[in-house]
């Protein structure tokens, strides 16, 4: 897959996106946007990765939230960055996605490893929520998904005062999973993305697709009975006897239903 603004490489189970705009904050573009459902939607169509980690390029930011440059001047979609396009392909991805917080997440880079399944970070990361004090705001995956982490009245604090965090604050309040020394980063982020990628893939897939019926609606529903059809259904005996019978024209015979 070759793309502009985000760079991807496969190490054995785990898949790594890295947002690769280092000179302007790894803000997301709509191109970048694109790029990262684009790529989401490749892992999920392989079976070779088992386990995803989204990072920043350089050492200073992860993400700083979105830019708009370049595109059109309207309230239409064409002048709306498809930030929900991202988001739900990290959240409806069968795969664990790991944040590895290099820096600054502030404004809608928050909300990207908030979307996240498990978040690790560098010590000196730094976190925050900014939209009411710059003109913006995240009602929809910023708000639940952060309330769901550290709670209602924090998570309202969290969006009204838009102060900062660091790393061990993120921890403390739920917001993040793991800190870990600056140059130990990568390392360690590779440790927790093998340790996932041990366990079993349709297990974990089940998991996640449980986790996320709770805000996904019909979708988040459906994911859930949809893969169940897939993966168990289709290959049960009732399923055979009752495609057979309906292929030959006959009645079926329960008995052959199995358990």
């Amino acid at each position: 897959m070759g793309f502009e603004e985000i760079e991807y490489f496969e190490e054995g189970p785990v898949g790594v996106i890295t947002l690769n705009r280092p000179d302007h904050g790894n803000m997301f573009t709509a191109r970048m946007c694109h790029e990262i459902r684009d790529c989401i939607e490749g892992i999920r169509r392989e079976t070779r990765t088992r386990v995803v980690v989204l990072t920043g390029a350089g050492e200073r930011f992860f993400c700083i939230g979105g830019q708009k440059d370049g595109m059109e001047q309207t309230t239409l979609y064409a002048g709306t960055l498809p930030v929900l396009e991202m988001y739900e392909a990290i959240d409806k991805l069968q795969k664990p996605v790991i944040a590895s917080v290099n820096g600054f997440a502030v404004g809608g880079g928050n909300v990207l490893q908030v979307v996240c399944d498990v978040t690790i970070a560098k010590e000196s990361a730094v976190f925050r929520q900014v939209g009411p004090m710059m003109g913006s705001f995240d009602a929809g995956y910023g708000t639940w998904y952060l309330e769901d982490l550290v709670g209602k009245k924090r998570a309202k604090e969290i969006w009204y005062c838009n102060r900062k965090m660091t790393a061990a604050e993120a921890l403390e309040i739920g917001m993040i999973n793991r800190v870990v020394p600056d140059d130990q980063l990568a390392e360690k982020t590779r440790e927790f993305a093998l340790e996932i990628a041990d366990r079993g893939s349709f297990a974990l897939a089940a998991i996640k697709g449980a986790f996320n019926a709770r805000h996904g609606g019909v979708g988040g529903l459906s994911r859930v009975t949809h893969d169940l059809l897939l993966t168990q259904y289709l290959r049960s005996a009732e399923h055979g006897e009752l495609s057979e019978s309906f292929s030959g024209r006959r009645r079926p015979d329960p008995s052959k239903f199995g358990q």
